[in-house]
């Protein structure tokens, strides 16, 4: 009788190898060779001369197949697997050092604000971030929520006049790590960061719900609807809708959940309105949470950080806009700016919260309530 080779069946062998993964502490950080840098330059050019706007319908309609035919072969595969996987080792964000060269001369002083981008100037990193979403994949779509719309691709830089706000345009104080739109049911699915200028070198934080590892005590309450969000600090607090919706703040799988979280808003803001029993749960988890928030990477002109925004929160540390530190003496520079794209992986499931000429341009207000 010959040998037989007893072997694990794929299923218990899957359970145990996902069980054996220590829960991730940090993001994927590639190095991109300068091989790959010099073709996203020239795709970039060439996506510009093709088309001439990255929001142009032709290229966002072959938007997957110019992704896979153009990236650099390892880019793409590594955002494709990105885009499906939520197991116990996935963080949720993917670092890519050095994925463009960035012109700083061409590119100009940075403008006071968001409002006076003028943004001929950032066309092929408009193709280049869309590519990114194409490879997951995902298509680019706007926001009414996020500055009316205001394009598929946002330039973030630091606004005085908000500088001591919770939002993009803020410095002066810690940007509370949240999910992208956490006051919405159709927030975006993935999110890239692409930093065209960070002079005063200004750490990003990342948070991710894996780093707890699986669904325990601290965590389960999370999953019940007790939860209230208000719309984030760019709005008013009378402009706020739908005060009496509350939600969960993890929810999917129960043991490896997804997570919609805004500390700034649902523990830190005083009108949120939580009951007592879901701001002792929400403060429970922040303690643990806060823990796990990972702010050692600071990005350079041309790193793009990649987010799945079920997995991971972002945010920022105070800074001084304009300045950067050099032996204890703060030195004037130009100030930072970086490039937003959020995407969807389906424009069925958000077609209700969609302009009726236009599927990518996503109408809701606040938890399922729309624009009028």
């Amino acid at each position: 009788m010959k040998n037989m080779t007893i072997t694990t069946p794929d299923i218990i062998r899957d359970v145990w190898q996902e069980t054996a993964v220590p829960p991730p502490s940090a993001p994927l950080i590639v190095d991109i060779t300068a091989r790959e840098s010099t073709a996203m330059y020239y795709i970039g050019r060439q996506l510009v001369r093709e088309y001439g706007s990255y929001e142009n319908p032709a290229f966002i309609a072959t938007l997957h197949l110019n992704a896979y035919q153009l990236l650099p072969e390892r880019i793409a595969r590594i955002l494709s697997h990105f885009g499906t996987d939520y197991s116990a080792g996935q963080y949720g964000a993917v670092v890519f050092r050095g994925l463009v060269q960035v012109d700083q001369d061409d590119l100009g002083k940075t403008p006071s604000s968001w409002k006076d981008v003028d943004y001929d100037k950032l066309k092929a990193y408009g193709f280049i971030s869309s590519l990114m979403h194409g490879a997951v994949p995902s298509k680019p779509v706007q926001y009414y929520a996020q500055r009316k719309g205001g394009g598929l691709l946002h330039a973030i830089i630091p606004d005085e006049q908000m500088s001591h706000t919770q939002t993009g345009s803020g410095s002066r104080t810690d940007l509370f790590v949240h999910t992208e739109d956490a006051f919405l049911f159709h927030q975006a699915d993935f999110l890239s960061f692409l930093f065209v200028r960070n002079e005063e070198r200004v750490p990003s934080t990342l948070y991710s719900i894996r780093s707890h590892g699986a669904t325990d005590e601290v965590m389960r309450p999370l999953f019940r609807p007790l939860y209230k969000c208000p719309k984030d600090a760019n709005y008013a607090r009378d402009a706020a809708a739908g005060e009496e919706v509350s939600t969960a703040v993890l929810y999917g799988n129960e043991t490896y959940p997804f997570i919609r979280f805004d500390a700034a808003e649902q523990i830190h803001n005083p009108d949120a309105g939580q009951s007592a029993e879901a701001m002792h749960y929400l403060e429970e988890f922040w303690k643990v949470a806060r823990t796990h928030i990972y702010n050692d990477f600071v990005p350079e002109a041309g790193d793009l950080i990649f987010v799945n925004n079920h997995l991971c929160a972002h945010g920022r540390n105070a800074f001084v806009a304009g300045y950067r530190e050099e032996k204890g003496v703060l030195v004037p520079c130009e100030r930072r700016m970086m490039l937003r794209v959020m995407s969807k992986t389906s424009l069925i499931h958000i077609r209700a919260v969609t302009k009726t000429d236009d599927p990518y341009f996503i109408m809701e207000e606040h938890y399922g309530n729309v624009f009028r």
